[in-house]
């Protein structure tokens, strides 16, 4: 054991103690983050109306690439950050950092230009209905202006955690959060401006959340980060996307498959008796609510990242798989106790985001049943893909995080309903998840089989 692993709590301190120090507020942290929208589609949905609702579905992908930047550049440099820690290389630790926060504002600010030079068409490109439209141009275009700082927020907050502050993470989240939900009701329910409120709302809070975390780089902890910290450099870069990019593909591809899902269901949707604007609402709220219950399982794998990273650099490895089998046995129950809710509640849970005919609430029950009835088996993807990435294998990372989106769902999602007719889109969900845990679960055993594991 050197220096630095005996100096670090990561490399001693009980892991069931650090993955609740580290995973409690991960999982607040990513409830919060999830409530952005999710407030956001209950305001919308009490006082606009469905096709408003709608809309927020519509605009879900352009959040979710937000994300991508962020997941891509945050947890690239956490991963690389407290590898380095863990093997005592002091002096790069401030270059992962530092690169992280440009790419992430470089990142934030060429896609805020993209948006609001193309929105209407990069919106008709992810489903948007006549209808529906109006609505999601209107909401986007202001969403747009909150991009660099929305992925500065959502990605600061991996490399506050890295710095050994998980608590300021949640305070980071939290704020914004909190900001977001105040201004919905005023906005919204009290002004009744409507979806230019809901989304005004949303962007203060992520402005006051990405200004904290710029606050906090001020402040680092673990090393004092300089101006040349932030100059961006090829190999710095690489070694952060080469880490960060398993997380990165996995949101790309949610985003695609969110996509599919828009289009699909407003041409078969169209051809039923719910319509197409049923469809693509109800998936929307659905998603959203399926979100909760996977920030969760998402917190608890952000907050096994360093206890992962560092001890996989340490070569303490008892302490590596004794963390992760206790992360995999929560989010288990998580995952199965959310399984429970959904088959036994779905109406009124979409009871909460407003109201809607006999047909929408019907699909809505159905869509739950059917296509969530899958996920008490989905908890072991983002937990290992997450794994492989921490310990400095990224390809295989990257793969287990295409496992359910681009090489099962996608594929199903657009296969079965030529066979089973719009019912098909639902069966999609549960049979990719069984397929993603299998694969998955034959990786992690190999890995395990490894001689760094075998005898512990």
């Amino acid at each position: 054991m050197n220096e630095s692993t005996q100096m670090n709590p990561l490399g001693t301190e009980p892991v069931g103690m650090l993955l609740r120090k580290f995973a409690i507020p991960s999982i607040i942290a990513m409830l919060v983050g999830s409530l952005y929208n999710m407030v956001d589609q209950l305001f919308i949905g009490n006082f606009v109306g469905p096709l408003g609702n709608g809309a927020t579905n519509i605009q879900f992908p352009l959040s979710i690439l937000n994300v991508s930047i962020a997941l891509l550049c945050g947890i690239g440099a956490a991963s690389t950050f407290n590898l380095a820690m863990g093997r005592g290389e002091t002096d790069k630790a401030g270059y992962y950092i530092g690169n992280a926060v440009s790419l992430m504002l470089l990142g934030g600010l060429i896609l805020m230009g993209v948006t609001e030079l193309f929105l209407e068409p990069i919106l008709l490109g992810c489903g948007a209905t006549e209808n529906i439209l109006p609505y999601a141009v209107e909401y986007s275009r202001i969403c747009a202006l909150g991009y660099p700082l929305f992925i500065l927020s959502a990605g600061g907050a991996h490399i506050v955690r890295a710095d050994g502050s998980p608590n300021m993470t949640m305070a980071i989240n939290m704020t914004g959060a909190i900001i977001n939900t105040i201004l919905d009701f005023l906005f919204v329910a009290v002004f009744k401006w409507g979806m230019t409120g809901a989304a005004v709302a949303t962007i203060i809070g992520q402005y006051v959340a990405g200004i904290m975390v710029l606050i906090y780089l001020t402040k680092f902890k673990t090393v004092k980060l300089h101006k040349e910290h932030f100059i961006l450099n090829l190999p710095m870069i690489v070694a952060i996307t080469s880490l960060g990019a398993a997380p990165f593909i996995n949101q790309i591809a949610m985003m695609l498959v969110q996509i599919t899902m828009n289009h699909v269901m407003g041409h078969y949707g169209a051809q039923s008796i719910y319509g197409s604007d049923i469809p693509i609402t109800c998936a929307g709220i659905i998603s959203k609510v399926n979100g909760i219950c996977f920030s969760f399982v998402i917190g608890i794998s952000q907050g096994l990242q360093p206890i992962i990273s560092f001890n996989y650099g340490a070569q303490q490895y008892k302490r590596v798989k004794d963390a992760l089998l206790l992360a995999l046995k929560i989010a288990a129950i998580i995952t199965f106790t959310s399984w429970a809710c959904f088959q036994l509640f779905p109406r009124q849970i979409v009871s909460i985001f407003g109201s809607g005919d006999e047909l929408y609430f019907e699909f809505c029950e159905k869509y739950f049943r059917i296509f969530l009835f899958g996920i008490c088996s989905a908890f072991l993807q983002p937990i290992s893909s997450n794994f492989f990435t921490s310990i400095g294998k990224p390809y295989k990372g990257i793969f287990m995080s295409l496992t359910r989106q681009v090489l099962f769902l996608a594929p199903l999602i657009i296969l079965l309903p030529m066979i089973f007719g719009f019912n098909g889109v639902l069966y999609a969900g549960p049979i990719a998840d069984v397929l993603s845990f299998t694969i998955c679960l034959i990786l992690v055993r190999k890995e395990f089989a490894h001689p760094e594991f075998k005898n512990l």
